[in-house]
C-alpha cells in the first residue's frame, strides 16, 4: 500500500470511532506500530486533528473531514485531455479504467468544479485507430507486467515479415503509432517494434529474467546515446 493511502486508511478508521489504538491501526494497515506512531505524528503536524496518545488510542471527531480534492481549471483540462487520450489510443481495459477514474476524481471534485469536466473542448477521436490494434496492445501490456516472453509475427516496412521472441520492456507513444520497446533474442540487441506492424502475437509462458544490462534502463541509456 502507498503510504498516501495508508494515511487516507488512517483517517478513516479514526472518524467517529472511540479510541483505536496504534496496535489496531497497525494489524489493520498491516505495518508496524512504529510506523503508524509516525504516521500520526505526521498527520497531526498536517493539520488533522487527532486527539489521544500514544499507549491510550486515537480519535478524529465525526465533525471532521477531508477537504474536496481542488485542482484548477487547466488541470481538470490537462486530466480529461490525458484520459480522453488513453481511451483512443490505449487499448479496451485501460479505456475503460480511464474513464473510472475520471469519474471518481469527478466526484471528489466540489461542484463547482464538476463542470469544467464539461466544458473541456480538447478531444482525442478514436475512430481512425485500427480495431486490432486494442488486443494486440492489451496483451503486450500485460506481458511487460508479467514479465512474459512474446514471439511476434512483425512485418517490416519492407513487406517482409520475421519471427521474434522478445522480451517486452515498455510501450511507448509516438502521435499516431505506438511501439514495442524489447529486447530481440534473434538480434541480440535492443529493438523498437510498431505495434500497428505486429501481424500477430504469442504471450509466451516464459518469464525473462531482471537483467541489468537487457532492463528498460539500459535500452534508454542505448537510445541516448544513440541520439548523442
Amino acid at each position: 500500500m502507498r503510504r498516501a493511502d495508508r494515511l487516507f486508511q488512517i483517517v478513516q478508521h479514526l472518524r467517529g470511532r472511540r479510541l483505536t489504538t496504534a496496535a489496531q491501526l497497525a494489524e489493520w494497515l498491516e505495518v508496524s506500530v512504529r510506523t503508524v506512531y509516525r504516521d500520526v505524528r505526521d498527520l497531526s503536524l498536517s493539520g488533522v486533528p487527532i486527539e489521544g496518545e500514544a499507549g491510550v488510542g486515537y480519535r478524529i471527531a465525526k465533525t471532521f473531514d477531508l477537504p474536496p480534492i481542488m485542482f484548477t481549471f487547466d488541470e481538470v483540462e490537462a486530466l480529461v485531455a490525458g484520459t480522453r487520450m488513453v481511451q483512443a489510443w490505449g487499448g479496451p481495459a485501460l479505456a475503460a479504467s480511464s474513464r473510472n477514474a475520471l469519474a471518481k476524481i469527478t466526484l471528489a471534485l466540489p461542484p463547482e468544479r464538476r463542470e469544467s469536466v464539461e466544458r473541456t473542448r480538447i478531444f482525442a477521436p478514436g475512430f481512425h485507430v485500427p480495431t486490432e490494434f486494442g488486443p494486440t496492445f492489451e496483451a503486450a501490456r500485460q506481458a511487460i507486467l508479467a514479465r512474459n516472453t512474446l514471439r511476434l509475427e512483425y512485418a517490416a516496412p519492407e513487406d517482409r515479415t520475421s519471427t521474434r521472441v522478445v522480451w517486452p520492456l515498455g510501450l511507448y507513444f509516438w502521435g499516431p503509432a505506438w511501439t514495442l520497446a524489447a529486447w530481440c533474442e534473434l538480434r541480440v540487441d535492443f529493438r523498437n517494434f510498431r505495434v500497428d506492424r505486429i501481424a500477430s502475437l504469442e504471450v509466451l509462458a516464459d518469464t525473462f529474467p531482471e537483467d541489468p544490462e537487457r532492463n528498460l534502463d539500459a535500452f534508454l541509456r542505448k537510445m541516448s546515446a544513440g541520439r548523442a
